[in-house]
This record gives C-alpha cells, structure tokens and sequence, in this order.
C-alpha cells in the first residue's frame, strides 16, 4: 500500500504510515502457525505482536529518541509523562481476530503531544486499508479524503459495537440498526470516519493504544469520540484506561449520546454495565 498525497501530510503522519504497513505485513507473513499464550487471564498475545512492537519501537524511536513511548506489549516506563511527545502504539489491535483467521485486525499508531494525538496511522493488512490522519490536514484511506455521515436522526443509524447498549437503545424502541462486530477497536471507529457506519460503542476499560490514532482519525474526518459524560480523551495520563465511548458524526452524537445516557438512567445501570 503506497502513501498518497503525501505533500498534504505531516512529516510523522509521513512515517507513521509507512512504519504501520510494515509490522502490518510483518504480522501478517507470521499469521499461519503463530505461537499464542495469554499475558493475563483473558488476554491473547502471540509471537507476531511481540515481533510488529519490536519492528515499531526500533523503527519509531530511531526517528524522535526524546519522544516517550507507550505500547501494549512493552512494560510501561513512567518517564513517558515527563515527555512533550509520546508514540502510542498497538502493534496489533484485534489480537483475537487475528488467531482467529478474521479479516478485522490492525495496526494502530499515533504520536502524542500535550495529551492529544498530532499524527496517526491505522493499516488493516487483510484488506489493506491504510488510514492516515494529521492534525487540521483531514483522514484519509488509501489516499482519498473521507468524511464522517452528516446523519442527525438515529432513524436507522447504523451502530456498532458493544452489543448490550445497541440492544438497550432497539428494545426502549429507539429505531437504531446494529451492525456486526468489528473486532478492531480503532477500525471500528475507523469505519466511523469513513461514513461505512454512523456511530460506534466501546465499552469502559479500553486503553490509550487502542484509541489515539483511531481519536484523529475520527476528528479529522468531522465526527467526535468522547466518554460517556461528553469529554474529550486525553492521553499520555498516570492512569491509561477509558470510560465508555461513543463515536458518532457531529450532528448525530448529541442525540445519541442523550439516548444512550437516558436509557442508562431509567435502568439504573452502571457506567460498567
């Protein structure tokens, strides 16, 4: 997968594209026979992420050695909350997926600054989609603009991800449409900006990995992520875990956020739920 319009984009968006396609395909040559062992009790990691993080930190770091650096499979260093800037990165988000023989994996990274992402890259190897975003310069899929759907109703909005809220909306007789699970975090709210789906749920406990390139990708394209109480994420923190998500185009976020929280409310549920 090639870089288009590259002028348009920033240097570390420039590099953060071709960095992400490499461990992409790095993975992905690794894919059949791979060795897997869970990290913690629910948790699949296999040789090939540990291989894409290795190709990344070396090829990242290289690049900016004063930036911080924050991974899934790397242990955590406490001097990345003295740095300006920070790689953030999934070498592959969907580990399941990917085991599994699913199409719907990825590689996720960005670069932080000041607790927001600057630059970001998304590559999906299966069906080699490479999605790039730089602040204030727009997101892009495999070199043409996208944008987010300019939907206001949730009339037959198209929603994916945490299936118990999806449900919870339908049966209060709310007309949203789910749709099938993308195991990617980051691509599902990919999807988002692209206007392949109108909004996309995550439930609490996702990390700063899982989300800072996935966040630009959504703004630039003219949509928002936030929390559940309608704040904004900020990265690079002591503590690196999110609430509940909600990923929707302008128009539509408001009033999905409302119905979501509305029906939270009348049901006594927790944030968790």
């Amino acid at each position: 997968m090639g870089i288009s319009n590259e002028d348009e984009l920033a240097p570390e968006a420039r590099l953060l594209a071709a960095a992400a396609v490499e461990a992409g395909k790095l993975a992905l040559s690794m894919r059949e026979g791979v060795r897997s062992w869970n990290k913690d009790a629910s948790s699949p990691v296999s040789e090939a992420d540990i291989a894409a993080d290795n190709f990344l930190r070396e090829r990242l770091m290289a690049q900016a050695p004063s930036y911080g650096w924050l991974s899934e499979e790397t242990a955590d260093q406490p001097d990345r909350l003295t740095r300006k800037r920070v790689w953030v990165v999934d070498p592959i988000d969907g580990t399941r997926a990917y085991l599994a023989g699913l199409p719907d994996w990825t590689v996720s990274v960005a670069l932080v600054e000041s607790g927001r992402p600057l630059a970001a890259a998304l590559y999906a190897p299966v069906s080699d989609e490479l999605f790039i975003a730089s602040r204030e310069s727009g997101t892009t899929r495999n070199g043409k603009r996208v944008r987010a759907n300019t939907l206001g109703s949730l009339r037959h909005a198209r929603v994916a991800g945490n299936k118990m809220r999806a449900d919870r909306l339908i049966s209060a007789g709310i007309p949203i449409v789910a749709v099938p699970k993308i195991h990617s975090l980051a691509l599902r709210f990919a999807r988002v900006a692209t206007g392949e789906i109108d909004a996309a749920l995550a439930t609490a406990a996702s990390h700063d990995w899982d989300l800072a390139a996935a966040d630009l990708l959504v703004h630039e394209a003219g949509a928002v992520l936030t929390t559940f109480d309608g704040h904004t994420l900020v990265y690079n923190r002591s503590e690196i875990k999110h609430g509940e998500l909600v990923a929707a185009g302008r128009e539509l976020h408001a009033p999905l956020l409302a119905a979501l929280t509305g029906a939270t409310k009348e049901r006594g549920l927790t944030a968790n739920a």
